[in-house]
């Protein structure tokens, strides 16, 4: 790695890990990254959404509150993860309608829809789930690419912290082949 890199990105300070970066600058980085996926992606929906998207979830099978966040997150490939402070209230007030019922099982709530909340989510799917709604869709810079961008920063903390310095160099090499990559992406069209 050579010393203008470090010393532009890293506060020129040589210690840390394997004479790699120091950790602090290198989790200050991550975060930066990610805060800046975050801000372009945007993982809010519309209110509302996320009843329909309980409902939508629940009517394929019973679920637990994690399980639920889990699938909406995938099935809207990355683009959107609610938040346990969304979905457990929401949950509270399907079941306060009479909409859902909760069981414990192994230790944990799994919900479940009524005959009542089959009938609304039925109702409710005529109009498409909410990771289908035309705003999800316009925005083709989500999906997997926050977490990719995520993930690749970890990989490469990781090389700082622990690798060589040969394998740092290697990285580096590698980190700047895939950001040519990446343009050379956005030129084809």
């Amino acid at each position: 790695m050579n010393e203008s890199y470090a010393g532009s990105t890293f506060g020129g300070r040589r210690r840390g890990g394997a004479d790699g970066w120091p950790a602090s600058a290198v989790w200050e980085a991550m975060e930066q990254i990610r805060g800046q996926f975050e801000q372009k992606a945007g993982t809010r929906m519309g209110r509302g959404d996320v009843r329909a998207a309980v409902l939508a979830v629940l009517a394929e099978k019973p679920a637990h509150g994690y399980q639920i966040i889990q699938e909406i997150e995938e099935r809207s490939g990355g683009a959107w993860k609610p938040s346990p402070g969304s979905v457990y209230p929401t949950l509270q007030l399907l079941a306060d309608e009479g909409l859902i019922t909760a069981t414990e099982l192994q230790g944990r709530k799994t919900y479940a829809l009524t005959e009542e909340g089959r009938a609304v989510a039925a109702e409710a799917a005529d109009r498409g789930a909410p990771w289908e709604a035309q705003g999800a869709r316009s925005r083709p810079r989500v999906g997997g690419l926050p977490k990719a961008g995520v993930d690749l920063a970890q990989a490469a903390a990781q090389v700082g912290r622990t690798g060589t310095p040969e394998q740092v160099d290697k990285a580096v090499a590698v980190l700047d082949e895939a950001r040519r990559k990446l343009y050379a992406i956005l030129a084809e069209g």
